[in-house]
């Protein structure tokens, strides 16, 4: 069996502005190509290392050809996404012509993605690959948990699998379990009918993490579908809301065996659940001011802020103010920002050196959503260039780069000022400043809920906040000009 691997992947953020270019996708996560797959994602927890653990197990061979990820940002330049997309099909196309055609293809992708003039970038992807294997060979696609899937996308695929976990810390498995489902077709023993139920709903991300109720109930539910006999996956995506495209939403995708109508009642009777509870997916705001006080009135530390409304990792700008604004004001002791997007300051702080002083306008510079930049005396603590290692449980097993990078310091408030536009999933990265993050009393994080991965484990608090950001989560602010259907809790209030 021969089985191609690769993906195009982008979380797509419609309300910011700048665009996300071929440069995006180089120097975000990065662009690999053929053997560098393999050699970059083996052990990986990403869905591609998954795909790599079962070729290992079924004994198959892999034909890689193109991946690539590019931080979330903003609509992707069509003309850079159709050169990505020409060169995935020219690679499948070369290597059909050296080596045979290939049994399957697995692709790792994510569910938001959205292209200048292609409001459904997943399944116009999808969609190119199928057209160039034809109808017989298999297409599994692995998807994130925040997809806003279509029925165009379930229509070209085989099989769509999504995350079961936020933190997504289960992406090596979702991949090894499509590759598995990948060879069980081949040897013919299941053939896959999909069924999609979409949920007008927005989902708010607090009640979106696995290991907590409420959702860890839905998941019991999931895998407890799981185990019927004729049931070979469920995926629920809670939706991108900051993605304005007519098919975003929460959604159920029910993969059955042979079975249209088994698959069909399954999708709805899990729906039906989800919207009968829709109170449960929805939580009243937090202020950045409560959140510190219901912190301390626990007494446990650190307190971890989650700046959700500013998450780099969702493609917000990464540099609103509030938090920061706040600490200062507070005069808080043992405080620090993970992170503030601010090339800018970065280049002030390494021209200064280290242990030297000045003034400097920190963040507030991308959008007046976000703030006015703040006004600070700031020590530079230490400089970086940004190269890392995550240590997991996301992503454990790579490396990252946030770009010039800086530890800058105020009285009792640090904030690391950095170039690249990503979450801080764990301590790691502020480790190689010399930052001790379980020592610390107040972290704000540029963050939704991946930071739980790393940070859960010494927070004495995880409290997120509602501060001001373009990725707002009172949805009523955001100007849809796509969205058609009336959305609970916004429309539908009840």
């Amino acid at each position: 069996m021969r089985i191609a691997i690769g993906g195009i992947s982008h979380e797509t953020s419609t309300f910011v502005k700048t665009p996300t270019t071929l440069k995006d996708f180089e120097s975000g996560f990065g662009l690999f190509r053929g053997q560098q797959i393999i050699d970059r994602f083996t052990g990986a927890n990403i869905c591609a290392g998954g795909f790599i653990e079962g070729a290992k197990k079924h004994g198959f061979e892999i034909v890689p050809l193109l991946w690539t990820f590019a931080y979330p940002s903003g609509l992707i330049v069509r003309e850079d996404y159709e050169l990505l997309k020409s060169e995935f099909l020219q690679q499948l196309k070369d290597e059909e012509a050296s080596g045979g055609p290939v049994d399957g293809v697995l692709l790792d992708m994510h569910g938001a993605m959205v292209v200048e003039g292609i409001d459904d970038g997943d399944g116009d992807f999808i969609a190119a690959v199928r057209n160039m294997v034809g109808p017989d060979i298999p297409v599994i696609v692995t998807q994130d948990l925040h997809g806003n899937h279509s029925q165009y996308r379930v229509d070209q695929a085989d099989a769509v699998i999504g995350f079961d976990t936020y933190p997504h810390i289960d992406m090596s498995e979702r991949g090894r379990e499509a590759a598995d489902l990948m060879v069980a077709m081949l040897r013919d023993e299941v053939r896959p009918v999909m069924a999609l139920r979409q949920l007008p709903l927005f989902w708010n991300v607090i009640c979106q993490v696995t290991a907590e109720p409420p959702m860890n109930e839905l998941i019991r539910r999931v895998h407890e579908m799981e185990s019927h006999d004729g049931i070979l996956s469920v995926t629920v995506a809670t939706g991108f809301p900051w993605a304005d495209v007519p098919d975003m939403g929460a959604s159920v995708i029910v993969v059955a065996d042979s079975n249209a109508s088994l698959a069909r009642s399954a999708a709805d009777e899990l729906g039906d659940w989800i919207w009968e509870n829709r109170q449960r997916w929805s939580c009243a705001p937090v202020s950045v001011l409560e959140a510190i006080k219901r912190g301390e009135s626990g007494g446990k530390f650190p307190i971890v802020l989650a700046d959700h409304a500013d998450n780099t990792g969702g493609g917000s700008p990464g540099d609103s103010t509030e938090i920061l604004r706040t600490f200062l004001q507070l005069q808080l002791q043992d405080a620090v920002i993970l992170y503030i997007v601010d090339p800018e300051v970065v280049e002030q702080s390494h021209a200064a050196g280290i242990g030297q002083t000045f003034a400097a306008s920190v963040g507030g510079k991308s959008d007046p959503i976000q703030g006015p930049p703040v006004e600070m005396e700031v020590e530079v603590m230490a400089l970086s260039h940004g190269d890392f290692t995550y240590d997991g449980p996301m992503y454990a097993g790579l490396t990252g780069n946030m770009g010039r990078s800086a530890w800058l310091r105020q009285d009792g408030v640090s904030v690391v000022v950095v170039t690249a536009h990503e979450q801080p999933l764990g301590p790691a990265f502020a480790r190689t400043l010399g930052i001790e993050c379980e020592k610390m009393k107040y972290i704000a994080v540029k963050s939704a809920a991946h930071f739980r991965a790393g940070f859960g484990r010494f927070a004495g608090a995880i409290l997120n906040v509602d501060a001001k950001a373009i990725q707002t989560h009172d949805f009523a602010r955001l100007q849809y000009q796509k969205r058609h259907r009336k959305f609970f809790p916004v429309e539908v209030t009840s």
